[in-house]
């Protein structure tokens, strides 16, 4: 299973009172992470866009295990978790430098048409994600 890892200097203004990563960032690291993984594809998330699509989150879970605080650099790990040729599920995991999980989770994404937000299947629409996807999944990397 292919899986990239996406490298993260935790900013002043991504904690609360309480000197902890904000719960609500973690979801857009996770975005950073699933851009990175679509990159190490091949594709480019504006150039889908461009065709007239875009990959909304219908479901997302997190969950906490140790806290991020100020100054730490930690990494988000992302991979396929699941795909069917319609939904994608990417898996997530926010490590710190000393390999302590800090967060997990997933987000589940299909691709629809902009204008009317109609599902597209990614199998027929764009067969080369379709492939990169697959191959993704069954990757020793």
């Amino acid at each position: 299973m292919k899986v990239t890892e996406t490298p993260i200097k935790v900013r002043y203004q991504e904690t609360d009172m309480m000197g902890v990563v904000y719960h609500a960032n973690y979801l857009v690291w996770f975005e950073m992470g699933r851009t990175d993984f679509i990159e190490g594809l091949g594709f480019k998330y504006y150039e889908i866009e461009n065709q007239g699509v875009v990959s909304p989150v219908v479901d997302a879970t997190v969950q906490f295990k140790t806290p991020v605080r100020y100054g730490e650099d930690v990494h988000v790990l992302t991979w396929l978790e699941a795909y069917d040729g319609l939904r994608i599920t990417y898996g997530y995991k926010v490590v710190h430098e000393s390999g302590d999980i800090a967060v997990t989770g997933q987000t589940q994404h299909v691709i629809v048409k902009k204008e009317s937000f109609r599902p597209l299947s990614i199998r027929r629409s764009f067969p080369d994600w379709h492939k990169a996807y697959l191959n993704a999944m069954e990757s020793d990397q």
